[in-house]
């Protein structure tokens, strides 16, 4: 008898430690521009086997969806609807999984919208009802306008001399926007640099000018101009 019981624990042991072992790491908090791309990077453990009356069962990941917190998306229902699952032909093309079926769970949105203002979560159906699980904590993901867009400069003031140089970072609001495609502008004429820093160097007055940044595919994200003055140079004195 007191071999049996052993037995029982054992196998209940393995069972408790495989179920605990089963998570979702998500990012922190993604903040995003609205019309812009941002990407969730996320990764999965989900358990190899499962243990049915002393005997193991190796388990397998069938399907994979990402849905909203506030949608069916608990216990063993589907999430309905669903913003990604990977047994339907009919997802939103804004929504791209990144990821498989082994680990990687990451999730890709385009064309950023305000109903994607929300916290989504992830979940894994398998081919044993046990070990399929959803976990709740979930991603945050905040939207804003692209009018909260503003340019930071490393110098407090827009005087600059000549041969000095300054780093511009083209950010909005509280969010980090280093997934976007930002395109520079100096009086309205668009620069050949991308991306959310420009970094002017040996400046020259050439380089003196009204800048803004803003989406690459949205006008409209245009940031408040930063004035940036570059001094002619000083005579010599004998």
């Amino acid at each position: 008898m007191a071999v049996w019981d052993r037995k029982i624990s054992c196998c209940f042991t393995l069972l408790l430690a495989g179920a605990l072992g089963q998570r979702v790491n998500y990012p922190g908090r993604v903040c995003g521009v609205k019309g812009s791309t941002i990407t969730l990077p996320c990764s999965f453990t989900p358990l190899k086997s499962v243990y049915d009356n002393g005997r193991e069962v190796l388990v397998e990941v069938v399907r994979v969806v990402w849905c909203k917190s506030h949608e069916t998306c608990f216990g063993d229902s589907v999430c309905t609807p669903s913003v990604y699952d990977s047994e339907s032909n009919n997802n939103d093309p804004r929504y791209r999984y990144l990821g498989d079926k082994k680990g990687d769970c990451t999730l890709q949105i385009s064309d950023l919208q305000e109903k994607d203002d929300a916290t989504f979560v992830f979940r894994v159906e398998t081919s044993d009802h046990r070990a399929t699980f959803t976990d709740k904590s979930g991603v945050r993901v905040r939207v804003i306008d692209g009018d909260q867009m503003k340019i930071r400069s490393s110098r407090d003031d827009g005087e600059f001399k000549r041969g000095e140089e300054v780093t511009l970072n083209c950010s909005a609001a509280s969010c980090t926007i280093h997934q976007l495609e930002v395109s520079w502008f100096r009086d309205g004429h668009a620069l050949s640099e991308s991306g959310p820093v420009l970094h002017l160097s040996n400046l020259t007055a050439k380089d003196s000018g009204n800048y803004t940044c803003g989406l690459k595919r949205n006008n409209r994200t245009l940031s408040v101009p930063y004035s940036l003055h570059v001094g002619a140079e000083e005579e010599a004195q004998c």
